[in-house]
């Protein structure tokens, strides 16, 4: 496998890309956490070695920029800190494994094997179209017809939820929930007004119309039938 190992100890550097290297492995060590992440970014590896405290860039916030720009290797932390919040902190950054300083190579070997095993991760989607409608959730931007439309961050929420349930009918209630994180009803008219605005922006300025109201019910969003 090819393997990029980001981490900053010389002793431990020298010591797994030796150990790496006789297992019959590729090992690119990286230094730095940022140059780590240009690398990661711009070749591809079967799995990372990330350690926690990286020069340059630490290593939670390089998995979480790895892992925004698509980069869905498996990787294995590595780290002195031991705690029960530290891993939790690790794993949810975007990391599949995490190992304690000091570690026995033959464990780090093992666990390395072991995500290399594993299926190579299904890209997900980054663009959903409805239509004539396209919204980018990398790049936040939304076009109808070709054109761009300007959201605000709630509208557009709202829109990635209700193209993610295209032609479905999405109950007020359950968009008080998804776009809003509201588990009671507010009493206000906060659905109403974003779908109104967004309608405005999505709809009224083009011939081709999405966005319907289904009357005492929900909205719905989807092609003309």
């Amino acid at each position: 496998m090819r393997i990029l190992l980001i981490e900053d100890d010389r002793k431990t550097i020298d010591y797994i890309v030796k150990g790496l290297t006789e297992a019959g492995h590729v090992c690119d060590p990286v230094e730095d956490g940022r140059d780590g992440l240009f690398q990661a970014t711009r070749e591809a590896y079967d799995v990372l070695i990330v350690d926690r405290m990286l020069p340059g860039l630490d290593g939670l916030s390089v998995m979480k920029a790895m892992r925004a720009a698509r980069v869905l290797t498996p990787a294995l932390f590595l780290t002195s800190i031991g705690g029960v919040d530290d891993r939790v902190d690790g794993l949810e950054a975007g990391g599949d494994d995490y190992l304690v300083k000091p570690f026995a190579f033959s464990e780090l070997l093992a666990r390395v094997n072991a995500l290399g095993r594993r299926p190579p991760p299904q890209e997900q989607t980054t663009v959903l179209r409805v239509a004539d409608l396209e919204l980018d959730l990398v790049k936040r931007s939304v076009r109808k017809g070709g054109q761009v439309v300007d959201l605000q961050p709630r509208e557009f929420t709202l829109l990635e939820t209700l193209m993610r349930g295209e032609g479905r009918v999405l109950t007020r209630t359950m968009l008080l929930e998804r776009v809003w994180d509201f588990h009671f009803d507010p009493k206000t008219s906060v659905v109403e007004t974003h779908i109104s605005r967004l309608r405005a922006k999505i709809d009224k300025p083009f011939e081709v119309q999405l966005l319907h109201t289904i009357r005492n019910i929900g909205y719905s969003l989807h092609a003309p039938r």
